[in-house]
């Protein structure tokens, strides 16, 4: 365990669930689940935009969903700014597996403000933002404001796709709900939550939220991503579709 300059980091070995990180005593990542969480945060929203080439992530210190983003051959360039460096030091020496893309030309580390990078960023940088994000407390609370989704907007491409992650459906409704709303009145034209299992995290159900510009979520790439090049765990087209319907107490 180490204290970082933000936030007390911890790894455990566990029987069920493998090598185990927490911040501030909260569970991120365990090698049993996290590809779960990795390829739902990342496939749905680059099998949606027709091209992606250039793709920021906001957070993400654990390299997971840079490893995911970087399996598609379209990807150019990902950048990732990441508030704390420790986490992903951390990450390269007990998940190297999920550190295995950090390397690849096309990945840029960033250890900085991620709030101030895309307001600093110049209009339409990206095809794809990706906020894989702690929960909604902190220095991570602003992640999830509409000033900072207006950014998200200015700062992506016509075709541009924002996806961040959006908390428990079961526990955290309204901020779905609100998020959904912020997000509108920044300007996106159509936003979509997705719903997956994720079960090292409260009630085992966890959601992600995608707005896009002005391209329609429901009409992604089917039978790209039923052709991918990659191997997933979790990700297929059909999961893509489903992950895309609501329960009924969210329509």
């Amino acid at each position: 365990e180490e204290q970082s300059s933000y936030q007390k980091i911890e790894v455990y070995e566990t029987e069920t669930f493998g090598t185990l990180m927490t911040l501030d005593g909260l569970v991120m990542v365990t090698d049993r689940d996290n590809f779960v969480y990795h390829e739902m945060m990342t496939h749905p929203a680059l099998f949606t935009h027709p091209a992606p080439k250039r793709v920021l992530i906001i957070g993400g210190g654990d390299c997971g969903t840079l490893r995911e983003v970087l399996k598609h051959k379209s990807v150019e360039l990902a950048e990732q700014v990441e508030l704390d460096e420790r986490v992903t030091r951390v990450s390269e020496k007990f998940f190297p597996e999920l550190c295995e893309s950090n390397h690849d030309p096309r990945a840029r580390l960033h250890f900085t403000d991620g709030i101030k990078w895309v307001a600093d960023a110049k209009p339409e940088s990206y095809d794809v933002i990706i906020i894989d994000s702690t929960d909604p407390v902190g220095p991570a609370a602003g992640l999830f404001s509409e000033s900072f989704y207006k950014n998200c907007f200015r700062a992506l491409r016509a075709q541009g796709i924002v996806v961040g992650q959006s908390e428990s459906p079961l526990f955290h409704a309204d901020l779905i709900r609100s998020v959904q709303k912020s997000l509108k009145s920044a300007g996106f034209g159509e936003v979509a939550t997705l719903f997956f299992p994720q079960c090292t995290y409260p009630s085992g159900w966890w959601s992600a939220t995608m707005a896009a510009k002005k391209i329609t979520l429901k009409d992604f790439r089917a039978s790209d991503a039923a052709a991918k090049t990659f191997s997933t765990r979790y990700y297929n087209r059909d999961i893509h579709g489903a992950a895309l319907v609501s329960p009924e107490f969210l329509r």
